[in-house]
């Protein structure tokens, strides 16, 4: 791989020789295939796929592939019963584990496509909420349709930038395209208990497995993405509580997007870094920057199984700038794609026709497929291996299918075999 000069020699000099040739051998392999199961979802993984797995030592529902299938054939895959996540990702589950209990607010501030999301509440309590959001409207649809599929309770999405966050938690009125969202609002508590920034990034991390992140890289991006991660932070950090926490984290290497930023959050902000309990074996990188010695956490293929990540875990201050006001909240929820599958539907209210292998990807395809006689008509949720993929309405002679356009599977080839990982 071809990488920038300007990069190879700054970060050369921030690996030291050693970890930069790792680094580089690594470049020059296939990246590491990894899932996670959903447990809201549970399904029993195949032997023969099994045996060729292995686990993510820091998630308990991550697990590594011998090899990249197209999931884009697996039904299950559709119905959110996993979501294939870089394994680097899901160190997010680890501080949760060690840092996070009893019934939290959460918020995933920078949250498409919903991998993050979906790993953190696999994570908290059933009581807990988990409020998923997302600037940009295109990407804040990817993230709603991921959220819906895996189908878990007290989870919302919403399509805001972190200062209108604020301004909703001060008190003022939204100023999301000029008015409020026309969806229902879900009343909240005056802060949030947990933050994931996961922020926007110059995307060195994602190198090996996106080569567009290699030629978009530009040697002023590090400085650029640095400058827009502190005011991120700093637009939102009235909403956390004291005493809360905020995960920090980048898929970058750089040290102006990492450890000089959670340094200037320390000092500018008021908040003190969290160890976080690792094991060696895991080959985990610490402080890459001099004269920097607190925890922080980088994992650098070459060293650790997976792609580029930094997390560092912040606990606020009591004494830091917070929100005075103490009343609950209205935030603008985005209504879910599939309104003819609302995500608190109860779903044991309406029938359900459980279809073979083919007749799932020709429904996943948005094509009609025939029901058995016997199928009551009206609306019936389509379900296979007894996991719901979506309505259609039964009309006799026929079956409208209720998949949103905007999930349909797009190929027309079908595999000769089935295929599924459970």
């Amino acid at each position: 791989m071809i990488l920038p000069n300007d990069f190879t020699s700054y970060t050369r000099a921030l690996f030291g020789e050693e970890l930069y040739r790792d680094f580089l051998s690594a470049l020059d392999t296939d990246p590491p295939v990894s899932i996670r199961i959903n447990p809201y979802k549970p399904v029993e993984m195949h032997d023969d796929v099994q045996e060729h797995c292995e686990c993510v030592p820091w998630c308990n529902y991550g697990f590594y592939l011998a090899s990249r299938p197209n999931f884009t054939f697996d039904p299950l895959f559709h119905a959110g019963c996993y979501y294939v996540q870089e394994a680097s990702s899901m160190f997010l589950a680890h501080v949760m584990q060690q840092y996070v209990s009893g019934d939290v607010q959460m918020l995933d501030l920078c949250a498409a496509p919903g991998g993050k999301s979906t790993c953190a509440r696999s994570m908290l309590s059933a009581d807990s909420v988990l409020i998923c959001n997302e600037p940009i409207r295109k990407r804040a649809s990817v993230l709603a349709e991921n959220v819906e599929k895996f189908d878990a309770p007290n989870m919302y999405v919403t399509n805001l930038y972190p200062q209108e966050i604020t301004a909703l938690f001060k008190g003022k009125q939204s100023i999301v395209n000029g008015q409020r969202s026309k969806a229902d609002c879900q009343l909240l508590k005056p802060y949030f208990d947990v933050i994931l920034a996961d922020v926007p990034c110059s995307g060195e991390g994602m190198f090996r497995k996106d080569e567009t992140a290699v030629r978009e890289w530009s040697p002023s991006a590090p400085e650029r993405c640095a400058t827009l991660q502190r005011q991120i932070v700093s637009d939102i950090w009235p909403c956390l509580r004291p005493g809360g926490l905020l995960i920090y984290s980048t898929c970058t290497f750089n040290t102006h997007e990492n450890e000089e930023n959670v340094r200037w959050i320390c000092s500018a902000l008021g908040a003190r870094l969290l160890p976080i309990d690792v094991h060696e074996d895991w080959h985990i990188c610490g402080s890459l920057l001099d004269g920097f010695h607190e925890p922080v956490y980088r994992f650098i293929p070459g060293r650790t199984r997976g792609e580029g990540l930094f997390m560092a875990v912040l606990r606020k201050d009591a004494g830091a700038e917070t929100i005075t006001s103490f009343k609950d909240i209205s935030l603008p929820i985005m209504e879910w794609k599939n309104k003819s599958l609302p995500k608190d539907l109860e779903h044991d209210s309406l029938p359900s026709c459980e279809v073979d292998y083919y007749q799932a990807l020709h429904y996943l395809r948005r094509e009609a497929i025939a029901l058995p006689k016997e199928t009551p008509r009206g609306e019936v949720v389509i379900t296979y291996q007894g996991q719901r993929l979506g309505l259609a309405k039964n009309v006799g002679n026929r079956a409208n299918n209720l998949y949103p356009k905007e999930w349909a599977i797009r190929t027309t080839y079908l595999p000769s075999t089935p295929f599924s990982l459970f």
